[in-house]
């Protein structure tokens, strides 16, 4: 029986027994009451509107744990009812709970201090009871302005005061971590109390110590200007200062660079850009990551996605040189596992006269090409055949094979691929590899389920790429405005046998 069968049985059920009390003999009380229930399971009274629905499909689902039966905090968290069940833990009103955590804390911390053994145990005592304090403070409810107190006796804060008690408790579970050496814990304690009091001085302060151990020069230097503008005779701001100084300055030395050169590479893909659409040229990439966590043996249908002759992007981007375009060109000699790459191949050059350039002739009595890996002394131009691969022959709509070529389709998509292929060669620091490699992650998860939804397992592959022949005579403008042409990285990519 189906949850949905199981959930119009009870219903019935209890319809059945309402509808036999009813006929039963009764009081005046009693049928009062019987028409009062009756009434507000009828208008589903006590209820937002598909709130009974809601709360019924849950607890009829074969997953849900009642609370009262809960064996760890996550089971206690999917039940709906943890804040309830962790008030029932307690009879003291929220502010106090609040202030007698904020005292644990300062207590543990300051018996850290005292600790001849240095045990550390007493500082991380210390964070945690902040946090149950910055827990106990968000139930706090501020009095309104021109609101009296209900309770004389009790503990009553304004928003003002208690959003600067939420900062001091943060900013006491920075300095906890301090003593730890929890540095990110630090950065992150004091962001949080900065969000509540900007003129937490001592959140300043604490949150540049913490940049400046996390190596992060620039947001140290910001957080010391930030508590100085609050404080100007701050002397532990000044003290900090003064010692960054020249790193502070080195960072955002470094910084301004990046945006410069970030801001010409902008100007410079959208100039390609332009070029390829009034050319006709069409541009592709692959995934520049081959799995989408950190776990080993993730995909069940096999083996990770190989490259196989796709190559991480080159950095490189076309350039004008004596009036006209020049790309990145990569030959590829797959019977030999070999390739070249050339960094400037115009567009108006011939392919036989590139390749003459990198495989001549033999004349007189050589007998041995120029490639050391030429072992058969078969690569020379008059032997060779040059060819590239079609991309691009998906269905407008359908899903792409990861290992194959997907077209990009806009500027915005180009320069999103160009920045990430940057920043995972570390041309940016490691903050914008990580945040690159979890957007390529997360291309290539979707890439992959929506080839998946289509055709069942990522073994189902594409038929093998066709290759087209190319005349020694055609120019690379000849190849790359072919409508069966998509070049890949942005590097045009051929091959040569």
């Amino acid at each position: 029986m189906s949850n949905n069968e199981k959930h119009d049985d009870v219903l019935t059920k209890m319809e059945e027994t309402r509808k036999r009390w009813a006929d039963e003999e009764e009081d005046e009380t009693d049928r009062m009451l019987n028409d009062a229930i009756g009434l507000a399971v009828e208008q589903g009274k006590g209820w937002a509107p598909g709130e009974r629905e809601a709360y019924l499909k849950t607890i009829l689902d074969d997953d849900f744990i009642p609370p009262i039966f809960a064996g760890s905090q996550e089971e206690l968290e999917n039940s709906g009812l943890a804040d309830a069940f962790s008030t029932l833990m307690y009879d003291d009103p929220p502010a106090q709970m609040m202030m007698e955590f904020k005292k644990k804390g300062t207590d543990a911390f300051m018996n850290g201090k005292r600790n001849q053994a240095k045990n550390v145990q007493y500082y991380r005592d210390a964070a945690n009871h902040y946090y149950e304090a910055f827990v106990w403070a968000q139930r706090v409810q501020p009095l309104a302005e021109g609101d009296k107190k209900a309770d004389a006796e009790e503990t009553t804060y304004t928003e003002k005061e208690l959003d600067e008690l939420k900062s001091t408790i943060s900013a006491n579970a920075a300095m906890a971590h301090m003593q730890l050496k929890n540095w990110g814990h630090v950065r992150d304690d004091c962001n949080k109390a900065l969000i509540f009091n900007k003129e937490n001085i001592k959140a300043w302060y604490r949150l540049a110590k913490a940049h400046q151990m996390l190596q992060n020069m620039e947001a140290a230097g910001d957080a010391i200007d930030s508590g100085l503008a609050v404080d100007p005779e701050n002397k532990d701001l000044q003290k900090l200062e003064r010692l960054l100084a020249e790193s502070v300055r080195k960072a955002r030395h470094a910084r301004q660079q990046r945006e410069r050169k970030r801001a010409e590479r902008v100007s410079r893909v959208k100039e390609v850009w332009k070029w390829c659409k009034e050319s006709g040229i069409r541009l592709g990439r692959v995934p520049l990551v081959t799995s989408v966590t950190d776990d080993d043996g993730e995909d069940e249908d096999g083996s990770e996605s190989n490259w196989h002759h796709h190559h991480p992007h080159t950095g490189r981007l076309p350039e004008i040189l004596q009036d006209e375009w020049s790309w990145p060109c990569m030959f590829v000699y797959p019977s030999h596992n070999q390739s070249d790459f050339v960094q400037n191949f115009g567009e108006s050059e011939m392919m036989a006269m590139r390749m003459v350039e990198v495989f001549p002739e033999l004349e007189g009595d050589e007998k041995e090409t120029v490639m050391p890996w030429d072992y058969d002394n078969e690569f020379q131009c008059s032997n060779l055949v040059i060819y590239f691969e079609v991309h691009g022959t998906e269905i407008e709509g359908e899903p792409v094979h990861p290992e194959s070529v997907e077209l990009l389709k806009d500027q915005s998509s180009t320069m999103k691929f160009y920045e990430a292929s940057r920043a995972l060669k570390g041309d940016e620091g490691i903050d914008m590899t990580n945040v690159a490699l979890a957007v390529e992650r997360l291309h290539l998860h979707k890439q992959r389920k929506a080839w998946k939804r289509k055709h069942g397992s990522l073994w189902s592959k594409p038929a093998a790429t066709p290759v087209v022949r190319v005349h020694p005579a055609m120019t690379l403008r000849d190849v790359l405005t072919d409508k069966r042409t998509v070049v890949p990285n942005v590097s045009v990519t051929c091959f040569a046998n």
